[in-house]
């Protein structure tokens, strides 16, 4: 019997003494409109839907404050070349779209970048301080063999990819290593809906809790309808689908998962100018 409350009292000792983990922020989420793009084409952006239906859309990035972080969820885009080949209206560079959500562009400490496509990936120079976030195998694969013989790169901007080499050697680069990882407390990575390579989209915890799609769902209408976003090929479809199921499995509903170029989303939550505030 005493050897028995000995080794009780010595498993209580050692729990003791283990660190409590601090609980996560309760953060903030805001998503920031820096561009118009109207009269898309549905078809596009949902598979199946009618060729001559359109929809105006939005370009967007997510702020997330909290826990001492001021966090981007995707940088937008700002080189000149892309305006001629996807024209936009009511244009604000992405950086001085964040300072209307009251926080400078060197005070932004983390983007993390859903996937390399130049909308989404085009502004992580316009961050001077913040540590970038991107799947490994997304900047492998943009950094390298989506520019060899038979590799995918379309709507990568080569300049980008040499961006992210720049930050990587600068120190500036953490690599997000696979599916449902921890990066920030409270803020998780998931893959597998494959938009590009190896695209990602945050769980970001809390009461309650969101998932940000970015182009991982383009529409609430993918989700509503059940129908694949654009991927590389119709063999990544059925994915792209169950990942919107997981999304709404994550985000404890439909309405939390925030697509990544609905105007909805400004619409659903309370707007204030190009600003949303959706938690």
């Amino acid at each position: 019997m005493k050897h028995l409350a000995s080794r009780l009292y010595l498993v209580l000792a050692i729990a003791a003494a283990r660190p409590v983990a601090a609980p996560a922020p309760e953060y903030s989420i805001q998503a920031i409109r820096y561009a118009s793009s109207p009269g898309d084409s549905v078809a596009d952006l949902v598979m199946g839907a009618p060729q001559d239906e359109k929809l105006d859309t939005v370009f967007a990035v997510w702020l997330i404050r909290g826990g001492g972080r001021n966090i981007l969820f995707d940088s937008g885009f700002h080189r000149e070349k892309w305006f001629k080949y996807f024209p936009v209206t009511d244009y604000l560079r992405p950086d001085e779209a964040v300072k209307l959500a009251g926080v400078k562009p060197d005070e932004i400490t983390d983007v993390v970048i859903s996937h390399a496509h130049w909308d989404h990936m085009g502004g992580v120079d316009l961050f001077p301080k913040a540590t970038v976030w991107i799947q490994k195998d997304e900047f492998r694969y943009y950094t390298g063999e989506a520019w060899q013989a038979g590799g995918q790169n379309d709507g990568i901007d080569p300049e980008d990819a040499t961006e992210l080499v720049r930050l990587n050697t600068e120190g500036r680069l953490r690599l997000v290593d696979g599916d449902n990882v921890e990066i920030f407390p409270g803020i998780r990575a998931y893959t597998g809906a494959r938009h590009t390579y190896a695209s990602q989209y945050l769980r970001v915890e809390g009461r309650p809790s969101f998932v940000l799609a970015s182009d991982n769902c383009y529409l609430y209408r993918n989700i509503a309808e059940h129908k694949a976003s654009a991927t590389f090929s119709p063999a990544d479809q059925p994915a792209n689908i169950k990942n919107q199921e997981r999304m709404i499995e994550l985000a404890g509903s439909a309405d939390r998962v925030v697509p990544g170029h609905d105007a909805l989303q400004f619409q659903r939550f309370l707007t204030k100018g190009r600003i949303a505030r959706i938690k």
